[in-house]
């Protein structure tokens, strides 16, 4: 990985459930709706985010790329929105917007 990118692993978009039990299809389309992934790399600029976190992100402004039959999303870190740390101690939760 170069300068600040940042590549993860995209959670599928396929069908999900809603907080009230509604199945809604992966056709469905909602508007501007941000994805979370599992950061897999990055680059020796990124500072903050490791490798292991998980990212959230906007499908619209992203790059994929296929590496050993496995799709991969590129990203640069000012394009993350949110990082969820599990590193992070002292009770808080690691969720930083």
């Amino acid at each position: 990985m170069l300068h600040d990118r940042v590549l993860v692993a995209a959670d599928e978009a396929g069908e999900r459930t809603s907080t009230a039990g509604i199945l809604i299809p992966a056709t469905a389309t909602v508007g501007r709706r941000l994805s979370w992934a599992s950061v897999v790399a990055v680059g020796p600029h990124v500072r903050q985010v490791q490798t292991g976190d998980r990212v959230l992100f906007d499908r619209e402004e992203k790059a994929e790329v296929e590496l050993e039959g496995r799709t991969y999303v590129l990203l640069r870190e000012r394009d993350l929105h949110a990082v969820a740390a599990p590193r992070v101690e002292g009770g808080r939760t690691g969720l930083y917007l």
